[in-house]
């Protein structure tokens, strides 16, 4: 198994390849967990043939459910962010839209983490690590577009960050891909400054093509402070509002 013949695959030139030779593939490769799913999604498109009815594709969600919604308000002391997979903002508590607000506030409905990354310069601030953060957003892309393969507006974003970004569209042909589960966040939020935050991303079993991303800070820390500051403010504004 050679990377040449990985490459074919992934071009999708596999009709007919079965999933032994698929793990003898990522086996040989030393694929990681992601990239062995993405190669079968891969694979799965291709064997798939012509383009599947619509029914079989499930658009890909673009708000909660009323249970999801009464349960990511109800954790009030944690920010609370849900995306699918194009990186849509589908929906926030009040503290998960304070930490996000440079993204989300005068953005057209839904907001989109990659365009505010790749097209917006803030982001280059709030994100203290941009670098990394661009390559991570590639990578979350490249992995659902090989799991949604026929979804258009994804193909249509992808086109509008290639033409718009250099940036993004050299990253983009570097096959890069990665799943959203559990890392660190360090941003700089406008109000309270630097937080460095522990994030669990979950996959919601009752709202499909939903993921849900909980953020915390460590116990004593600067960070804790700074985030309870920022729920403080929040809680004030909502009072104030009435």
């Amino acid at each position: 198994m050679s990377p040449e013949y990985y490459k074919r695959l992934e071009r999708g030139q596999a009709k007919g390849v079965s999933d032994a030779v698929i793990d003898g593939v990522s086996r040989a490769l030393r694929l990681d967990e992601a990239e062995h799913a993405h190669l079968h999604d891969l694979i799965r498109a291709a064997n798939a043939g012509a383009r599947p009815r619509q029914s079989e594709r499930p658009a890909r969600a673009v708000q909660v459910s009323a249970a999801t919604r009464q349960t990511i308000d109800a954790m009030s002391t944690v920010p609370v962010y849900v995306q699918n997979g194009r990186l849509d903002a589908v929906a926030t508590n009040a503290l998960g839209r304070a930490l996000f607000s440079e993204m989300l506030d005068g953005a057209p409905a839904p907001a989109n983490a990659a365009r505010f990354i790749f097209l917006e310069s803030r982001a280059q601030t709030f994100y203290r690590d941009w670098d990394a953060q661009t390559r991570q957003i590639v990578a979350v892309l490249r992995t659902e577009a090989g799991r949604s393969p026929y979804d258009r507006r994804l193909s249509d974003l992808v086109g509008e960050l290639s033409t718009r970004s250099d940036l993004f569209r050299k990253l983009w042909g570097a096959h890069d891909v990665r799943e959203h589960r559990a890392g660190l966040k360090t941003i700089h939020h406008p109000v309270v400054g630097d937080l460095d935050l522990t994030y669990q991303a979950m996959d919601l079993a009752s709202d499909r093509g939903l993921q849900m991303i909980v953020f915390s800070a460590e116990p004593g820390s600067a960070s804790r402070d700074r985030l309870q500051l920022l729920a403080n403010l929040t809680e004030t504004a909502a009072e104030a509002r009435g």
